[in-house]
């Protein structure tokens, strides 16, 4: 009998199917040599393991570099649309430190971003005067196609001061100041995710998303102007084609300053007309929605715009008052429908709603899975829809089946492959095959014991990371996304809870054993967020650490959670958690890639979890809780969680243990305001979903006693992932929104003539 192939084995044979084809093995060794010693001026004595990694990065990128350069140049030859695209503690990720090997700097096309300064109003029209300048250095990183030779560029920025930046005060002494000068215009692109609770942190976000967006959109123009690859010099000066040869999707309101810089390039540079330019900005620019929480719609305050770019307060002003007569010739005497779809809002703190700003300035406007869809059509942006409802559509967000499959979870994509070829990788509707072996022993075998090694592998990383021991036969029942309330991981919490005093209640009961993993990181300001974390680890302290437990209940949270993390957890997970409350989660993409690597899922039918549950057939999901409009009927009638604590005993149990500082001996009242909030301030309803919860998950551990039918159920569920590809999505925008047809052709491989 053959012996099972490691990991190493099964990456190659997919390897070999096509992902990552190497022409000439002779040649991939020779040129690795030569990185080595002439890249990176090491020999085999000296180098280390990141030398080994550059320098094999390195010959992979001289793969890529000859498809790279033709796709551009065949951009351009053929004119197709651009398409732009305990405690947390936060530490600094200096991930640049040794370089990066895939991107490559192109400051030739360095760009000036001006920032502050006034406006002149001359006969020639509008200036923008005395500002400060930072530049933007341009990085590309390559983005291979899968298997058709194409590869396409990311463009990020990096900001740089100019040279001049202070010299004056620096030839006279201060040193301080013009160092801090420059650090304050650098750190435009050094931080990520400043902490926007206090003034400074909500200028440098405003700073850092209009510095993306006017370099972009100056680098779009440059290259809308030029006729060749590469080229600064201007041919094409009419800009009545702009928009069939450019699309700029504004991923949620973060670039939602696009719309004015556009518009101020158009009019201030280009010297067009006002109804020209927008007619253009408007053709060009379409809107994704990605939150319905009002606190996530971003209203910036009218005095820091104005502060940091003048002109283009002055330009929403103007795109405001226009859009405003639009609306009143529509519905002539609404004056309060005037005041709610009005860009600037009135109040005690003066501030322009982006959103507003987005939908008025698109041509397009989508959510990102079809409940979300409807839901902003029927709330939020209730007012547009009724003004332009042709805006309106869903684009159903999706994954890549090459990352979240093939690469990390090379097991699981053999036994499909095994089953039904490999064309899958690229079409992922073919999994629908699967359903013809869902009463297949073989198959049944091969795809649990592929999630069992999967399993092993993940309990020894996290014995080694982690120093905790955990029993791989245990259900793996994992959350892992942002740290949020509405997302409920205190709901996850309470069911631990519940499992735990139940196992003290009655310590001789056979349970399913569990273990729970939740993982993600909260923002910097955030201190509720902050505070649950502190609760997942404060509960994993007691419950790990009772012996009367033992291993039937392990609590784990995985922190610094991120991509490289989420490709190990991913494929091991039994259970994937997607419990937001009903009408709260845009999508979900985390719940897209649990169900194409075999992991069942418990849920709301929120977001993707309900086309996810259509696609699979509801009983094959476990769904538990209020709907949408059981959400909204309960808002009507008003939520009341004392209700809940008075009816339910073993809920009541729980926020006692919590009130009193079971789970915080040392600090009783530490977690005194996760208890004030949901009793009394819970946006999100958690203990209304409680009791559906519970019983929904006795659900889950009776199924998991019997693994053949978990599996089938499991097989059902891959199978009906096809859907969730970005494939689709991205076709879907492409035809719907961008105007661009997509395509398979394969471009040839630089070494042949196309």
């Amino acid at each position: 009998m053959s012996r099972p192939l490691s990991d190493q084995e099964k990456r190659k044979q997919i390897s070999v199917r096509g992902l990552a084809g190497v022409e000439n093995v002779t040649e991939l060794k020779k040129n690795f040599n030569r990185h080595l010693h002439f890249t990176l001026v090491k020999d085999r004595n000296v180098a280390t393991p990141r030398d080994y990694y550059f320098a094999l990065a390195h010959t992979v990128r001289d793969h890529l570099v000859g498809r790279w350069i033709r796709t551009q140049q065949h951009y351009y030859e053929k004119d197709p649309k651009k398409i732009c695209g305990g405690w947390q503690m936060e530490e600094a990720d200096d991930w640049l430190r040794y370089g990066n090997p895939w991107e490559k700097a192109r400051p030739e096309f360095m760009l000036p971003v001006h920032f502050y300064g006034r406006v002149e109003h001359t006969n020639q029209g509008a200036k923008w005067v005395d500002t400060q300048v930072v530049l933007a250095m341009p990085y590309d990183t390559p983005v291979p196609g899968y298997r058709n030779n194409i590869v396409n560029t990311m463009r990020l920025w990096s900001a740089k001061a100019p040279n001049d930046f202070n010299l004056k005060d620096f030839n006279v002494g201060g040193y301080i100041q013009a160092v801090l000068d420059r650090n304050l215009a650098e750190n435009i692109s050094r931080v990520l995710y400043p902490n926007d609770n206090f003034f400074e942190g909500k200028e440098l976000r405003l700073k850092q998303e209009y510095f993306v967006v006017a370099a972009t959109l100056q680098d779009i123009i440059r290259r809308f102007k030029s006729s060749k690859f590469g080229c600064c010099d201007p041919v094409r000066t009419s800009f009545d084609a702009f928009p069939d040869k450019v699309a700029i999707q504004l991923n949620d309101t973060h670039p939602s300053l696009a719309i004015p810089e556009l518009m101020r390039i158009l009019v201030d540079l280009e010297r067009l007309d006002w109804d020209k330019a927008w007619d253009l900005t408007v053709r060009t620019c379409a809107y994704t929605n990605h939150t319905v929480l009002p606190e996530a719609l971003e209203r910036w305050p009218v005095h820091l715009i104005e502060a940091l770019l003048p002109r283009h307060l002055q330009i929403i002003y103007e795109i405001n008052q226009r859009f405003l007569n639009r609306v009143a010739a529509a519905f002539p005497g609404d004056v309060d429908r005037l005041r709610r779809m009005s860009l600037v809002e009135e109040g005690t703190v003066k501030r322009i709603n982006m959103a507003h700003l987005c939908i008025a300035g698109s041509h397009a406007v989508n959510g990102v899975a079809r409940i979300h869809s409807e839901i902003l059509k029927k709330t939020i942006f209730k007012d547009f829809y009724e003004l332009e409802p042709h805006k309106f559509q869903n684009k159903t967000n999706g994954i890549t089946p090459r990352r979240w499959l093939v690469m990390c979870n090379p097991g699981l994509a053999e036994v499909i492959a095994e089953r039904i070829g490999e064309d899958y990788i690229s079409d992922l509707d073919q999994l629908r095959k699967l359903l013809s072996f869902v009463d297949d022993e073989a198959f049944i075998r091969d795809v649990a014991k592929v999630k069992q090694e999967n399993k092993l592998k993940f309990a020894a990383y996290l014995e080694k990371e982690y120093k905790v021991h955990i029993n791989p036969n245990s259900l793996f029942d994992i959350q892992v996304k942002r740290i949020h309330e509405y997302k409920r991981q205190l709901l996850n919490c309470l069911h631990i809870i519940t499992l735990y005093n139940r196992i003290k209640q009655e310590p001789n009961r056979f349970v399913v054993p569990r273990t729970v993993m939740i993982g993600g990181k909260a923002a910097p300001g955030y201190h509720m967020a902050k505070m649950i974390i502190k609760l997942i680890t404060a509960i994993g302290d007691v419950v790990n650490h009772d012996p009367v437990v033992g291993d039937r209940l392990r609590v784990i949270f995985l922190e610094n959670y991120r991509v490289s993390l989420a490709e190990k957890v991913i494929p091991a997970a039994d259970l994937s958690e997607q419990i937001s409350t009903a009408g709260t989660e845009a999508s979900g993409t985390g719940n897209m890639k649990f169900m194409l690597n075999g992991a069942l899922t418990i849920g709301t039918m929120d977001g993707a979890n309900v086309e996810m549950a259509e696609e699979a057939g509801e009983e094959n999901f476990f769904i538990f809780g209020m709907r949408v409009e059981d959400v909204e009927k309960l808002d009507q009638r008003g939520y009341n969680a004392q209700e809940y604590y008075d009816r339910i005993p073993e809920l009541r149990q729980i926020i006692e243990q919590l009130s009193s500082g079971f789970f915080s001996p040392k600090q009783p009242d530490l977690f005194k305001n996760i208890v004030n909030m949901l009793m009394h301030h819970d946006r999100f309803k958690v203990f209304a979903d409680y009791e559906d919860y519970i019983k929904c998950q006795e659900k889950v551990s009776a199924l998991y006693k019997n693994p053949r039918e978990w599996t089938r159920m499991v097989i059902r569920n891959i199978a009906a992932s096809g859907k969730f590809s970005s494939d689709r999505t991205i076709a879907q925008y492409a035809q719907d929104i961008w105007g661009v047809e997509p395509s398979r052709r394969c471009l040839p491989a630089p070494d042949k003539t196309i």
